[in-house]
């Protein structure tokens, strides 16, 4: 494989891995933001039933953007891996010629 083809694999691995990273990063800030809006414990009567429906939809889409997270981490990580791996096997043929 030619040099020069690494190392634009290279980068474009890095720039993918930036990207998934960036979004992985948007949704952990997100999740954050909701779980400060979440109440760990309520005492409701009827009367407040609009806030325990307001609590379950939280609850719910805390729930609902946890295996996204999971799914991008996983993704990351595996880019992350590869673009190691292009960066050593690109220093490996640079040192081979040199």
């Amino acid at each position: 494989m030619d040099p020069h083809t690494v190392h634009s694999s290279v980068f474009y691995l890095l720039a993918i891995w930036g990207f998934v990273t960036s979004i992985l990063l948007i949704l952990v800030i997100y999740r954050s933001q909701l779980s400060n809006r979440e109440g760990d414990q309520l005492f409701l009567d009827s009367a407040e039933e609009s806030m325990a429906s307001e609590q379950r939809a939280i609850v719910s889409k805390i729930e609902g953007i946890t295996k996204p997270i999971n799914a991008l981490g996983w993704v990351s990580g595996v880019l992350l891996v590869a673009t190691l791996g292009m960066w050593m096997w690109n220093a490996y043929l640079s040192f081979g010629r040199g």
